[in-house]
C-alpha cells in the first residue's frame, strides 16, 4: 500500500515505525527531542518548552523522515488524513 504524507509517497512495506509526537526543547542550546503526545498532555504540566509537533516515519533503510506542524490542530488533521488512507 502506498500512503501520502504532505505530498511525499511511502510504501507501507518500507515503514518500520510511524507515529506522531511533540517536539520539545531539551534546554541545551537549540537541541530538541521527541516526546509522546500523551506525556505532553498528562505529565509535562509546563515542565518543557514546546517547539511543535511532527509525524515521524522510520524506514527500513535506517532513514527517518519527519513532517512538522506548528499546532496540534494541524497535526491532528494530518493524522486524520493518514488514518483515512490506512483504512482503505
Amino acid at each position: 500500500m502506498i500512503i501520502d504524507i504532505e505530498n511525499e509517497k511511502f510504501d507501507t512495506r518500507d515503514i518500520t515505525q510511524l507515529y506522531p509526537a511533540a517536539i520539545v526543547k531539551t534546554g541545551y542550546k537549540d537541541e530538541t527531542t521527541q516526546m509522546s503526545l500523551e506525556w505532553l498532555e498528562v505529565e509535562s504540566k509546563g515542565k518543557v518548552e514546546l517547539e511543535g509537533y511532527a509525524i515521524f516515519v522510520h524506514l527500513t533503510q535506517d532513514v527517518v523522515r519527519s513532517f512538522t506542524y506548528s499546532s496540534r490542530e494541524e497535526l491532528d488533521s494530518a493524522v486524520a488524513r493518514l488514518a483515512l488512507q490506512l483504512q482503505r
